[in-house]
């Protein structure tokens, strides 16, 4: 039995006056209770109660160890309210990492929202176009795209990559036409340098790895965006970066009736977090919340 219970029923005993009292308010044998207080006396190697056939009191020592064991006792019992707490009502800090272009289109106009729905949780909200290790760096859900191979995480699906290959008007008037995928070793490829997005590929039955011209990277989507609205070239680009600059004319889809990606195989954004028997609620909590919003915004 762990030394706390040998408080907890030490304390019982001291503030009831008996055994046989602390054995009915702890719906304990007074055998097991009285066992304790003497193992609990035999490993401090002191007598911590004056026990007769009519009362009982407290010896010196007991006196100055019932005040600790009172603070003990007291403080593990906020402890386990506290942890409670935290499981019955989303609250703490709560660490995010996303890649700058979604965090800044998608998540951030969210985050007003879900500050007034959950107000208890502080948000830590880290933009970056590094793969962040949430392990390493501390982190309790990571926003990514491609697929999950890293059996430690689990990942809730937020939207499926839809790309889509976009120039603007002016840069497509001044270059050479462009009839099918073949054609883009005629033109400048933008290429978005994000870890294992470096190639096109015409997706049919399987990934056709494409030829295709390029001297020019950039390691975000806005810096992709840019480029393209001041006619730098073509570049694939995920539907919700490029929603507005295709609604407006800005920006053209170029050869829509292939489908064209930056990865391999058809992917996703997920909302990733390790591998727990119990999810925090604050983790619940934005992940619902971003799903149930960016799925009523896509359709």
């Amino acid at each position: 039995m762990s030394s706390l219970n040998r408080l907890h029923y030490f304390n019982c005993v001291v503030e009831t006056g008996s055994i046989s009292q602390a054995s009915r308010m702890l719906d304990v044998q007074p055998s097991t209770i009285s066992r304790q207080l003497t193992a609990l006396e035999s490993e401090l190697g002191i007598q911590l109660l004056n026990k007769t056939t009519r009362n009982m009191s407290l010896t010196e020592a007991g006196l100055k160890y019932y005040e600790y064991s009172q603070r003990i006792v007291s403080e593990f019992d906020a402890a386990k309210r506290a942890v409670n707490d935290l499981q019955a009502h989303p609250r703490g800090r709560l660490k995010v990492s996303m890649t700058v272009g979604f965090g800044e289109s998608i998540v951030l106009p969210l985050i007003p929202e879900f500050q007034q729905r959950f107000p208890d949780i502080y948000l830590e909200l880290e933009l970056t176009e590094r793969v962040a290790d949430l392990v390493e760096d501390n982190i309790d859900i990571a926003i990514r795209s491609g697929y999950l191979p890293d059996s430690t995480m689990v990942g809730k699906k937020l939207m499926d990559n839809n790309f889509l290959l976009c120039a603007s008007d002016d840069y497509l008037k001044r270059s050479a036409p462009l009839l099918s995928p073949a054609g883009l070793t005629d033109h400048q490829c933008i290429l978005y340098r994000y870890s294992g997005w470096q190639d096109w590929f015409l997706m049919e039955e399987r990934a056709i790895k494409l030829a295709i011209n390029h001297s020019l990277s950039v390691n975000s989507v806005n810096g992709q965006k840019q480029l393209l609205l001041n006619h730098a070239g073509l570049a694939l680009m995920p539907y919700w970066a490029v929603k507005n600059e295709l609604d407006s004319g800005k920006l053209v889809h170029v050869l829509p009736e292939y489908q064209l990606s930056p990865y391999e195989r058809l992917s996703s954004t997920y909302a990733v977090y390790l591998k727990r028997h119990l999810t925090p609620p604050k983790n619940r909590a934005f992940i619902d919340f971003m799903s149930e919003k960016i799925n009523k915004n896509q359709s």
